[in-house]
């Protein structure tokens, strides 16, 4: 592990590998580590970069709300690269790292050689309800700590992982539990809650034009609309759907994700990735 000091904030970040730069974003309920089944994989050809978000300790947790956003997030990334001399990458996240990876893509079009977009669009079929939700959570999370997220590692779209494979659910709650009570709440505060739906961002989707591989598992239940959103959007795109798949879907069926996210860098390394005309 390293740390890089990246937009005032410190950043735990692990860069493993030699090739072309290949950089994951975690989820909200995620950390670095839930990458290592990915990062074991594509460090065979790539280097691979996975790092902690700022309100994720080892990682500074700034304690203003005002520290944390969306395009806070996409800068810290970008900062990180930067950091690591790299002028070009893959960028792939899954959830609020998938969101990222999105914006990072629509920010830095001239950064980023692909686009891995798993399980984004979380609040945007129910954008009011979710913020509130997110606002009750945030407070639980200031006043009960990581507790508060028992119930969410146990959600509808987390039990798919539970059934699957007890081991490495255990093995995310166990990580969830470390987070910072306050990182959680402001990142919930200043990110999940203040971004607007993806729906909003469809001019520029339509716009992009870099190489984009969307993924969602089939009982993610909010973010299948707005997976199919990206892919009739964004037109250099493909999307990958998991069958009897919840959020997690690079931790639930990492063979199935890395595979499919190996054929379409292939593809777009050998210049036979479509693009919609």
């Amino acid at each position: 592990m390293a740390r890089a000091r990246v937009n005032g904030v410190e950043l735990e970040y692990n860069d493993v590998g030699e090739g072309f730069p290949l950089i994951w974003a975690h989820e909200f309920a995620g950390s670095l580590e839930s990458w290592d089944a990915q990062v074991s994989f594509f460090a065979r050809r790539y280097r691979v970069i996975t790092y902690n978000a700022r309100g994720y300790p080892p990682s500074d947790v700034p304690e203003d709300v005002s520290a944390y956003s969306q395009d806070i997030a996409v800068a810290d990334c970008y900062g990180l690269l930067q950091h690591l001399g790299i002028d070009q990458a893959y960028v792939g996240g899954l959830s609020m790292g998938g969101s990222l990876a999105l914006h990072f893509g629509l920010q830095h079009p001239e950064v980023a050689r692909a686009l891995i977009i798993a399980a984004a669009g979380t609040g945007s079929d129910d954008n009011e309800a979710f913020r509130a939700s997110w606002v009750q959570q945030a407070e639980r999370l200031k006043s009960q700590g990581m507790d508060a997220l028992r119930d969410y590692a146990a959600g509808p779209a987390r039990v798919q992982l539970r059934r699957k494979d007890p081991a490495g659910y255990e093995r995310f709650v166990e990580l969830l539990m470390r987070h910072s009570g306050v990182g959680s709440a402001l990142t919930g505060l200043g990110v999940q809650v203040a971004r607007p739906p993806i729906y909003a961002w469809e001019e520029q989707c339509k716009a992009l034009r870099v190489p984009t591989l969307i993924m969602v598992g089939d009982e993610d239940e909010p973010c299948i609309n707005a997976s199919v959103f990206l892919k009739r959007c964004i037109p250099g795109s493909g999307l990958v759907a998991f069958a009897q798949s919840g959020h997690a879907i690079n931790l639930e069926e990492p063979d199935a994700f890395n595979r499919a996210v190996w054929d379409f860098l292939t593809l777009v390394e050998a210049g036979k990735w479509a693009t919609r005309t």
